[in-house]
């Protein structure tokens, strides 16, 4: 257990940022032992909202909370981080395709990764920011420092939606569904799979009857969730973005059970056929520390097949569409 930890958290005067910094600085994420400093990031103009951000965690008298850091400068932000939550990124605009909201967000995402190349020796990075895992291509591949493995991209937050659909389905309480995989990309094409999934240790097939909502209902109830919400409530899914940000840090420091997994979108190694290199979703156990590896073995049926290389499909034209951002 670390008895100090630094982590950055770029956007942090966001709404993302707001609900996750008192949680990282109460001791939750990294336990009741280690102290923290804070390092926040943010564009110039909001910088005096992160201040008042800061003198609310200031006023909640965390005994953890080392330190404070509030800069527009990312490698002022990155220094010797263990951590870096790459949260801000510039929201899809009206009129805005998925594509050109990659291109917008590139240089900001290129810019990261040079910051932290030069400023952080060993850190994990987690990308929040949407489109995530082509974010999180193009920050892995504008850095020279850090190991490939450790730049991953935020499908948590659809696990988590996931398990509490096959939840409600079924009847039980949310600690009873595990094994849930996310596959591919945190988009509408990500695959959420059931037939892998347990409910009370039994396949979630076996468990409900209802096979074709499995397969189409919980799908795409998963895929569109974050469009439900912003239509409900008019603004994006923050709560559940940074509670899904701390689950995935609390899941790669600690070690994950011999039965179960999680989902983060990490580097591709050509686990089941997927291109090697691409920021793809998979079920993941850790080791802890950061140490972790892709579940091998699990059966694809032809339906989940079909699912993942569409997925894929989409990721890799992400990546082709920012070729000239990744060297």
């Amino acid at each position: 257990m670390r008895n100090f930890v630094s982590v950055a958290v770029t956007g942090a005067a966001g709404n993302i940022g707001y609900a996750m910094l008192p949680r990282l600085a109460s001791g939750e994420v990294f336990g009741p032992n280690t102290e923290i400093e804070l390092r926040l990031l943010e564009i110039t103009p909001a910088l005096p909202s992160l201040e008042g951000v800061v003198m609310e965690m200031m006023d909640c008298a965390f005994p953890l909370l080392r330190n404070m850091v509030v800069t527009d400068d990312a490698s002022v932000a990155f220094d010797g981080v263990n951590w870096a939550l790459l949260v801000g990124a510039r929201p899809r605009g009206a009129g805005m395709q998925r594509g050109d909201l990659i291109l917008a967000n590139g240089p900001i995402f290129t810019g990261q990764g040079q910051a932290l190349d030069g400023a952080a020796d060993d850190c994990q990075v987690l990308v929040v920011g949407n489109p995530a895992n082509t974010n999180a291509l193009i920050a892995m591949h504008n850095n020279s420092k850090l190991p490939k493995s450790r730049f991953h991209a935020l499908t948590r937050l659809d696990q988590n939606r996931a398990q509490a659909q096959l939840a409600m389905k079924a009847g039980v309480p949310i600690k009873a569904v595990t094994n849930v995989a996310i596959w591919g990309n945190h988009s509408a094409t990500q695959y959420p799979d059931a037939e892998n999934a347990r409910i009370n240790g039994q396949r979630a097939f076996e468990v409900i009857a209802d096979h074709d909502w499995l397969r189409g209902d919980f799908i795409s109830v998963v895929q569109k969730r974050g469009a439900a919400i912003i239509q409900a409530r008019g603004k994006s899914s923050a709560m559940s973005a940074a509670n899904a940000a701390l689950d995935h840090v609390m899941s790669f420091e600690g070690v994950t059970a011999a039965n179960d997994w999680f989902s983060a979108a990490v580097r591709s190694d050509g686990s089941y056929g997927v291109a090697e290199g691409l920021i793809f979703s998979f079920p993941i156990r850790s080791h802890g520390g950061g140490r972790y590896e892709i579940v091998q073995g699990l059966p694809i049926s032809d339906f989940a097949q079909a699912k993942i290389d569409a997925t894929e499909a989409e990721l890799i034209n992400e990546r082709d569409t920012v070729a000239d951002l990744l060297g």
